[in-house]
């Protein structure tokens, strides 16, 4: 059985998808949700999407893996492990995507962007920019699950397509409706 092959249902039989009134990390609201821990806790299911991922963008040559802090810091490890390079993380200071912990980026490295869920590609955007700013090139962006396509201006691959409505709060019928809103996500516009 392979993980790749069945992430859809892996996602379902995890509790992964889950179905309610949310506010997604964007601010948006959605009426499902991807709980991303339920992929990231088990390494016998992240083992194989970060070689999946790994193998798409073998041929980039990406020198780097580079992700967001805190969700995309298991992937971005286990996809540089598949990789055989090294693995770094951007985090927020002052709401700003930076590098610390003497991380560095130079003109000679080939980043790989890796995310667990992509929705807006708000996080994708910011650590591209952060990339761009230290003069390296940009080897692609890969993701487990987007949400809805994003055009980040350079190669991206997704091993699940899995489109989800998302509303404003204003145009959001189970506001509208008096639904509680849940909040499981990890970063606030």
């Amino acid at each position: 059985m392979s993980a790749v092959a069945d992430l859809l249902e892996e996602l379902k039989e995890r509790g992964a998808l889950l179905n309610g009134h949310f506010v997604l990390s964007s601010g948006r609201h959605s009426d499902r949700f991807v709980q991303k821990f339920r992929i990231l806790e088990d390494p016998k299911l992240l083992a194989p999407l970060a070689e999946a991922l790994a193998a798409h963008f073998r041929d980039a040559s990406p020198t780097v893996v580079v992700s967001a802090a805190v969700g995309g810091i298991l992937l971005g490890y286990e996809v540089a492990r598949a990789l055989g390079t090294k693995a770094i993380f951007v985090e927020k200071q002052s709401g700003r995507p930076v590098l610390r912990r003497n991380f560095a980026l130079t003109p000679q490295d080939r980043a790989l962007v890796v995310e667990d869920v992509v929705t807006t590609g708000q996080s994708v955007k910011e650590v591209l920019q952060l990339i761009k700013d230290r003069g390296a090139e940009i080897a692609g962006v890969g993701a487990v699950v987007q949400r809805a396509p994003v055009d980040f201006g350079v190669e991206s691959f997704a091993l699940l397509d899995l489109p989800l409505e998302s509303y404003t709060p204003q145009e959001c019928a189970q506001c509208k409706a008096g639904v509680p809103l849940s909040d499981p996500g990890s970063r606030r516009a």
